[in-house]
């Protein structure tokens, strides 16, 4: 099956054809026909499987090939990188029209958003906060808007925007057009598919007998000490095979440091997190896709706005706090149909949340195996080659502060080696014997204090 039999306009169809975009994918295929007959539809489908353009394609071809000016269609998405990469999708979409799609987010100057509505763009994709910003100040104005979709819809309930949403839809006329998409249905989407929606028909793009988990990911969990994760990610990251992979932490400093640690070690690692402004946030993720960049460090922030094809391995240095967000971060890789790795790494006092999340997602490792750099286990699961080390042979020497890799002795790198130096050293780098330090404490004295004025 092709777009062109799911009755597609052709200039769409060749649109995404430039790009090798030829199939739909079952999400796409059930919800396209009912999208082009101006159904309302709640779509339900892991991620990675293509649900932009299950409700993109419907809306840019219920505008017609040259629409007129003014915001005939809305998109909501949660986050500002999920903003850019709907966008990007839709422009690419709609390439051979007339068709002017802007981007909407918060973090971002106003003015070159408020021209682009200025201009007349029809299509506009945005993150709640910043569209009722613009529409409160009359500079974005909802009351001719065709077709409203909520993009994510579940991750948009866990950042409380539900409110928002409402205010949204209460700017829309009621005779709009409604598609809603959700990677999981929980009870509030459901009332707000009731509420805002016309007899939507909820479509589930899931095979009843596949797991939770995308069959095309491989999903390898170790027990790993914090002191030997950056060793054992920097292995990883010479394994056969390994294309651009995304690595996530749970803070802004864990991003931060790990970047630095990668680059200093010879990889090509840039940061996506919250303590970075939103043009170096997208000058990241775009060096990231262009590959000119091949590792990816990221928070949850950006989970759900990288949309790259091509990502071979997610690794969670950090394990998620559940498991909603452990199956979003590993979609991120097995995307179009292709395979893909997902390796998490559990600390020991993460073992309950590990526990849980092995249970809700019936994943079948309820004990990580305990696993170090330079475990033999390490090598055989990942293909890496015999013999690698965590620091390329281009990178030249490690830097003053930072201990060089011991190789095969786990939990010996990084901070450890850097809490040695700072501890009990002599001159010429030896470990002073303990009865001198013993001695040396000893013959300590006080300085008497100074009289009183």
């Amino acid at each position: 099956m092709t777009f062109s039999d799911l009755n597609v306009d052709q200039d769409m169809v060749d649109a995404l054809a430039t790009k090798g975009i030829i199939e739909p994918f079952p999400i796409q295929s059930q919800t396209i026909p009912l999208g082009l007959s101006g159904q309302d539809i709640i779509g339900q489908a892991k991620t990675g499987t293509g649900k932009t353009l299950g409700f993109g394609l419907p809306l840019l071809q219920s505008l017609g090939t040259d629409p007129e000016p003014g915001v005939q269609a809305l998109v909501v998405v949660p986050t500002r990188e999920l903003c850019v990469q709907v966008a990007e999708d839709l422009v690419l979409a709609a390439s051979n029209r007339r068709t002017k799609i802007a981007a909407i987010y918060g973090g971002k100057a106003y003015e070159g958003q408020v021209e682009e509505l200025k201009a007349g763009a029809q299509v506009v994709v945005g993150t709640p906060g910043r569209l009722l910003d613009l529409a409160s100040q009359r500079l974005l104005s909802l009351k001719n808007v065709k077709v409203m979709v909520l993009d994510e819809a579940d991750k948009m309930l866990d950042l409380g925007f539900l409110a928002d949403i409402e205010k949204l839809f209460a700017q829309t006329p009621p005779e709009r057009h409604t598609m809603l998409f959700s990677a999981t249905m929980p009870g509030p989407i459901v009332a707000l598919a009731r509420r805002f929606m016309n007899r939507p028909i909820h479509i589930r793009a899931t095979d009843p007998d596949e797991g939770l988990t995308q069959a095309n990911i491989k999903h390898i969990v170790y027990r790993a000490h914090s002191l030997d994760k950056d060793e054992v990610i920097a292995r990883i990251l010479q394994a056969e095979g390994r294309g651009k992979t995304v690595v996530f932490t749970r803070t802004k400093r864990a991003a931060a440091k790990l970047v630095e640690e990668l680059n200093d070690r010879g990889f090509n690692a840039a940061a996506v997190h919250g303590d970075l402004n939103q043009e170096q946030r997208e000058r990241a993720m775009a060096a990231f896709k262009a590959g000119k960049k091949d590792i990816l460090i990221a928070t949850d922030v950006a989970a759900r706005g990288i949309d790259v094809n091509d990502v071979t391995h997610v690794i969670n240095h950090t394990i998620p706090d559940d498991h909603d967000t452990y199956l979003h971060r590993a979609g991120r890789t097995g995307r179009a149909g292709k395979t893909g790795i997902a390796v998490t790494f559990v600390d020991w006092d993460d073992m309950h949340k590990w526990s849980l999340i092995n249970r809700a997602l019936d994943m079948g490792q309820p004990e990580p195996v305990e696993t170090y750099s330079s475990s033999p286990h390490l090598y055989s699961d990942l293909d890496i080659p015999e013999g690698t080390k965590g620091r390329l042979k281009t990178a030249g020497p490690p830097r003053v502060h930072e201990a060089a890799p011991s190789g095969d002795r786990g939990g010996r790198s990084g901070d450890l080696g850097s809490r040695q130096r700072s501890g009990d050293r002599t001159a010429h780098g030896s470990a002073a014997p303990k009865a001198e330090r013993s001695q040396r404490s000893r013959t300590r004295t006080r300085r008497p204090a100074p009289p009183a004025a």
